[in-house]
């Protein structure tokens, strides 16, 4: 599916889709106790694969006729051997979270998509074997399609924190079940921490008790999961595309739906504030309000928040001055390289770019219209699309990608005012 985006502004208001991340945990969390609804989740390719999964491990799943709840029969601290191969599609998080599920389990084959069989998943199997079970990778490089056989006993894992915060999320979500204490010791600096703490509290929402360190996590055995009822807020990441339209094209555009979170990706409103858009958040209704104007290029460290380095690259592209980010190295590690997919991409449309081992050098100017390659990446595809309102003529393959995380975003962005047509 091809993109094409012509330069125009954008105005008026939109809601943001559900949480990604929330949607995940609590689809799974709810299916390991004995069930119960998840509201308002978001229904797109990745949280359908960890429905899939769900239900590959004996949970039964359904949606309300009228609305998108979700009515969950849970598998009561007891997930099945799964019958089949259990196939992820594009998600990351469904394989990282349902490989440590499959080590409470006598076995489970995970796979993906070409994207996923080049994601690595080494300090996952790394930690799942010192827990007991018996975790590889068929071609013994880290990486889909993997054997999980149980089961996971408890004990002490070392997880390296360096690539992704999914790994040591999948071991809070698991360990429970598991029939001794677990203590989790993180090496290293822990990327992407709120997306644990967001699993922290879904967890501590379901009854489960983990002591909480610096680097050092303890998770007490045989406990029960109950999550009986879980409403989904706002995403953040996903909110980050009209309000970085807005901002790149001197727009006002209002967000709903945005409430208080453990998100780390509502740093975008501290980053859109100090490259000098107006921005105002009222936390009780989850309105968010931004009004675009000259933006300046400043310096932001990615390390919690890798999801938005897409956007704040196409923010960098159009500011006055240089956007250095930094702390990035593990963006590499997503469904695409995505440092180095954004700095060609936004060097075809005419940008300034240096591309470093841990992150991008932007230079902000004038961008101009290109055909860019949206690398099968709902974030990238996003992010070169608001590049298009300022650039025009733009025209981005691969674009159903944003069924991902955000499956009616072109026509919100039409609703805005956005020129976008799919071919």
């Amino acid at each position: 599916m091809i993109a094409s985006v012509e330069c125009s502004a954008v105005s008026g208001e939109v809601y943001a889709p559900p949480s990604k991340s929330y949607t995940h945990r609590a689809i799974l969390i709810t299916s390991l106790g004995p069930g119960g609804r998840v509201l308002r989740p978001l229904l797109s390719a990745d949280t359908l694969a960890t429905i899939s999964a769900s239900e590959a491990f004996g949970a039964k799943i359904g949606k309300e006729e009228k609305k998108d709840d979700l009515f969950i029969d849970g598998v009561g601290d007891l997930p099945q051997t799964p019958e089949n191969v259990i196939d992820v599609l594009n998600s990351g998080t469904t394989l990282r979270f349902c490989s440590a599920v499959a080590a409470l389990t006598d076995g489970a084959v995970l796979t993906g998509d070409s994207s996923i069989r080049t994601r690595p998943n080494g300090p996952l199997l790394d930690s799942l074997r010192e827990l007991g079970a018996d975790a590889f990778s068929i071609k013994n490089n880290g990486k889909a399609p993997l054997v999980i056989r149980g089961k996971m006993l408890g004990g002490t894992a070392h997880l390296q924190g360096g690539l992704s915060s999914q790994f040591l999320s999948a071991l809070f979500i698991a360990s429970p079940l598991a029939e001794r204490e677990t203590r989790i010791r993180i090496v290293g600096e822990l990327k992407s921490r709120p997306y644990a703490e967001i699993t922290l509290d879904m967890l501590h929402d379901a009854g489960i008790t983990i002591e909480e360190g610096e680097q050092e996590f303890i998770v007490p055995g045989g406990q029960s999961f109950d999550l009986e009822r879980y409403t989904i807020p706002g995403d953040f990441s996903s909110a980050s595309y009209p309000l970085a339209a807005a901002a790149v094209t001197g727009s006002e555009v209002m967000v709903k739906g945005i409430l208080p979170s453990r998100q780390g990706d509502s740093a975008i409103i501290d980053i859109l504030t100090l490259m000098g858009a107006q921005v105002s958040w009222n936390r009780e209704s989850g309105d968010l309000r931004i009004k675009g104007g000259e933006l300046e290029g400043i310096e932001i460290d990615a390390g919690r928040t890798p999801d938005l380095v897409p956007t704040i690259a196409v923010l960098g592209a159009v500011a006055k001055g240089t956007t250095t980010v930094v702390n990035a190295e593990h963006v590499r590690h997503k469904e695409t390289d995505r440092l180095h997919a954004m700095a060609v991409e936004l060097t075809k449309m005419g940008a300034k770019v240096k591309e470093r081992p841990d992150g991008l050098e932007i230079t902000g100017g004038k961008l101009h219209g290109a055909s860019v390659h949206g690398y099968h990446d709902h974030r990238i595809v996003m992010a070169l699309t608001v590049a298009g309102l300022v650039a025009g003529e733009t025209r981005i393959d691969t674009a159903e990608a944003v069924d991902v995380s955000y499956p009616g975003f072109f026509r919100e962005m039409e609703r805005l005012g956005a020129r976008v047509r799919v071919e």
